[in-house]
């Protein structure tokens, strides 16, 4: 079984990439487990900068295959913000409850039709040679007017995908659709097709 370290200790990321590569052979661990737990400077202006500075980190550490993604919730009528801020959109120890409160007060008076949103997520993965591969996956939805649902993580509970929020969902429903999941699915494709290549 190949192990790859993803760039995070967030246990909610864990079990959603663990969850779409281990049917695949492939052992998920968190950067904890592999013995660096270190906070890197999300510096960069776009997700996909922030992905390669979270990989490198580890990757320069441990020197084995790294998985890192930065992922965030664009809306329409906020000009495409909170963006690469989304977890830092509300100060840098708020909490999701807090972020969330934020959004919705700054849209309190915006129409339905215009509270259209999406999820990006890019993730960066570093093979054991050191080479980068980059993935990107986005899924649309719209920004509710008030908390729905118990699960997820995050902007979960106001991000409407079809009938139901991120949070309504169960992890399976939501790998599914998320900008995760299918940002993962490109990833999953990309090792299936060099370990064939390999054999």
């Amino acid at each position: 079984m190949e192990t790859i370290i993803l760039a995070s200790n967030s246990a909610n990321k864990i079990i959603e990439i663990s969850q779409k590569l281990k049917p695949f052979n492939i052992n998920v661990i968190s950067q904890a487990e592999a013995g660096y737990n270190i906070e890197v400077d999300e510096t960069g202006t776009t997700f996909k900068e922030n992905a390669i500075l979270k990989a490198d980190a580890i990757y320069e550490k441990t020197k084995m295959p790294v998985i890192a993604d930065d992922s965030g919730l664009e809306i329409d009528a906020l000009g495409g913000k909170p963006g690469v801020y989304s977890k830092r959109f509300a100060g840098e120890n708020a909490t999701d409850s807090d972020r969330i409160e934020k959004i919705l007060d700054l849209m309190k008076d915006i129409e339905d039709n215009k509270r259209t949103a999406r999820f990006k997520c890019t993730i960066c993965y570093i093979d054991k040679f050191g080479d980068k591969h980059i993935f990107e996956g986005t899924c649309e939805g719209k920004i509710t007017t008030k908390l729905y649902g118990n699960d997820g993580f995050g902007y979960d509970p106001i991000f409407l995908y079809g009938t139901k929020t991120f949070a309504q969902m169960t992890q399976e429903e939501k790998n599914k659709v998320s900008h995760r999941g299918k940002a993962i699915n490109k990833l999953v494709e990309f090792l299936l097709n060099n370990a064939k290549k390999e054999d």
